[in-house]
């Protein structure tokens, strides 16, 4: 498994880890993004992508291609 493949599984179980985190309210969207090193905004992204696509939504397209 090639570094960049590794560090995107790795993303993915991270954001799935503190999307139901926060999905449940535990904590707010800005402690969640803090969490996985992303800004609010970023994080806002990938919920969407999330939802719209689940976890296919938060592939790096760089790596994808």
């Amino acid at each position: 498994m090639r570094r960049t493949e590794m560090l995107q599984e790795i993303r993915e179980m991270r954001f799935e880890e503190v999307y139901f985190g926060w999905n449940e309210s535990r904590l707010s969207q800005e402690e969640e993004a803090r969490i996985i090193v992303v800004s609010d905004r970023t994080f806002r992204r990938y919920i969407n992508r999330y939802e719209e696509t689940g976890v296919e939504g938060l592939l790096d397209n760089s790596i994808c291609s």
